[in-house]
């Protein structure tokens, strides 16, 4: 499909959302599409057909799916990942608009980070809520999810922009109207993590 400005802002909001959850996941999903030539992503976005960005996007994917599925070491993984997908996020948006003017430009980069940081924030906050179960298969089964549903996302994406928007809409409306439970997940994560002060 030809992308105009309003499907490609249709795709920066799902693409966002997907790279929010699984920013490996959504770059190798779109890299793959485009170069099977199953998709003609915006100009800006043609070098994620690359082998290389695909190798390496599949190599750190698959990092991602063991890690992320490991108690504990998932809550490290997705702290540390607060300084990837939020900032690829942006960039992805940011190369997708590259035909639209610079203020254009600059608001999807912007709307395209807080959506990413939307959805990693619920990811994260969910995850520490469940990672201390005694038990590893909610951990397991929550992370399968979070795979297939930035896969998921982001092939609807390229596919049909407006329903992929839409989902992604409701589905950040869900996380503002559940932000008070967020926060208070996020502390107990800072809380749990925290050094405990020298005697």
């Amino acid at each position: 499909m030809a992308f105009t400005p309003s499907t490609i802002a249709a795709l920066v909001i799902a693409a966002s959302f997907a790279a929010g959850l699984n920013v490996y996941a959504t770059v190798l999903t779109l890299g793959l599409l485009a170069h099977a030539h199953w998709v003609a992503l915006p100009p800006g976005l043609e070098t994620l057909s690359s082998w290389w960005i695909i190798g390496v996007s599949a190599t750190l994917f698959a990092a991602e799916f063991v890690a992320d599925k490991i108690p504990g070491l998932d809550l490290l993984w997705n702290g540390l990942h607060t300084f990837i997908r939020i900032p690829i996020a942006a960039l992805l948006a940011y190369r997708a608009t590259t035909q639209l003017s610079p203020e254009m430009q600059l608001l999807a980069t912007a709307v395209g980070a807080a959506i990413a940081l939307a959805a990693h924030g619920s990811k994260t906050a969910a995850r520490a809520l469940v990672t201390p179960s005694p038990e590893p298969v909610s951990n397991i089964a929550l992370s399968s999810s979070e795979d297939v549903a930035a896969v998921g996302i982001t092939w609807l994406a390229t596919q049909h922009p407006w329903a992929a928007a839409s989902i992604t809409l409701v589905l950040l409306l869900a996380t503002v109207l559940m932000m008070r439970w967020v926060v208070r997940a996020l502390r107990g994560l800072w809380w749990k993590v925290r050094p405990a002060p020298a005697q």
